[in-house]
């Protein structure tokens, strides 16, 4: 605990110079940011106290996409019968839940897709915390088993930060798959705050806030999340999945991986580990876990951030050998880039989170804006390096995003 109030001490930008900010995703920042007496202070009012429990929320739409293409979704239960799970606590082979967005033919009969499971969102609220219901207000557009359209699809991988979960970027993977994409969001199991299977088994995170080691934490968490998505782009594109009628295609030649925070550095590694991933993209994730930061990458990598600079970020950039950027948000919070905004003030995350830390979380910028830049620049890259269409976005300062600060430039 001392050392803790210690830690506290020294200040919130100490901290996040260290992995507690760029490591995590907001279920576990709350937590490891908070003091003692605060993070006390946020445990939630238990439902016997009728006085002062919250009115649930009403629907929180999240911004549709800004293409009219319809967007469908399905989930997928995979199971890696090749690999034993590296964190169950018993033996067997690594189980995971993705879900993918893609352009659908039609929505006609369809039902609009829930943000995530009740069960699920039960755990995201009470980690953060917000107000009972929020998560499950959340309201995506994709609608659900909508039919696909035809054709092999450029495939993008997508990984959520430490603690978090395939949901978090859905306004994001809605946006690429209404443009062309086919998306696939990973629950990383035993990572993830929650994973819920078809036969109801709820798997909660198994990950230590604070490991004796970090270092050796975050290679096995990296080294299992790189392994996800490897075998996720097989299944998806040449393997028994693939062949499974009424899925979206994927085409195996155009594959780019992306993720927020502890995702981001998953994707650097995806990116070192495997040749058929044509470029990554971090959104604001520490560099952990694995050598990239010191080796850099043969193909292109962009860092969209919301702080200035990190240690790992610069050595990367000192041996980067393929093209790259690191473009920062100004205004942003570290969970910015995900949909966590739109729920913070429905949820009243304000009212139970210090106001440093909330600020920091957050940060200045609107939700809805947030949205916007990270999509527009995330959607520039891909169309770039895996549909051929460069775009002067990710050459230099744009007067219609000037939020969008050019750190760091290396190819053209």
């Amino acid at each position: 605990m001392k050392l803790h109030q210690e830690r506290w001490s020294e200040g919130w930008m100490t901290m996040i110079g260290r992995r507690s900010l760029l490591a995590v995703t907001g279920l576990g920042a709350a937590a490891l940011t908070l003091p003692a007496t605060a993070a006390r202070a946020a445990t939630p009012v238990p439902a016997s106290a009728p006085a002062s429990t919250p009115a649930r929320p009403r629907p929180i739409d999240l911004p549709a996409p800004t293409a009219g293409r319809p967007v469908g979704t399905v989930t997928l239960h995979l199971v890696d019968r090749a690999r034993q799970d590296p964190f169950a606590p018993v033996p067997g082979p690594r189980e995971l839940m993705v879900q993918l967005w893609y352009p659908a033919l039609g929505t006609a009969g369809r039902p609009r897709a829930p943000y995530t499971t009740a069960r699920v969102a039960a755990v995201i609220e009470t980690a953060l915390p917000l107000n009972p219901g929020t998560i499950g207000a959340l309201r995506p557009t994709a609608r659900t088993g909508a039919p696909a359209a035809p054709g092999a699809l450029p495939l993008l991988l997508l990984g959520h930060g430490r603690k978090g979960g395939r949901s978090n970027c859905t306004a994001l993977a809605e946006e690429l798959a209404a443009h062309g994409y086919l998306v696939a969001a990973i629950d990383h199991t035993y990572d993830a705050a929650a994973v819920e299977f078809p036969d109801g088994r709820l798997v909660r995170s198994a990950l230590s806030d604070a490991p004796e080691d970090w270092d050796a934490a975050e290679r096995a968490e990296i080294a299992a999340r790189v392994e996800d998505l490897r075998f996720v782009a097989t299944e998806l594109t040449t393997g028994a999945t693939a062949r499974r009628p009424g899925l979206p295609g994927a085409d195996p030649r155009r594959i780019g991986a992306l993720g927020h925070s502890m995702g981001g550095a998953a994707a650097a590694e995806a990116v070192r580990r495997d040749d058929r991933i044509v470029a990554g993209l971090d959104l604001d994730g520490g560099l952990f876990g694995s050598p990239v930061a010191e080796l850099g990458l043969d193909r292109p990598f962009l860092l969209l951030t919301s702080l200035a600079d990190h240690d790992t970020w610069s050595r990367w950039r000192e041996h980067q050998r393929g093209w790259g950027r690191q473009l920062r948000l100004g205004g942003a919070g570290h969970l910015g880039f995900t949909d966590l905004p739109h729920a913070a003030g429905p949820g009243e995350l304000a009212a139970h989170l210090p106001a440093e830390v909330y600020a920091e979380l957050f940060g200045t910028i609107a939700p809805g804006r947030a949205t916007e830049l990270t999509r527009a620049y995330t959607r520039a890259y891909f169309d770039r390096f895996l549909r051929g269409r460069p775009s002067a976005l990710l050459n230099g300062p744009a007067t219609r995003y000037p939020e969008i600060e050019f750190r760091w430039s290396q190819g053209r």
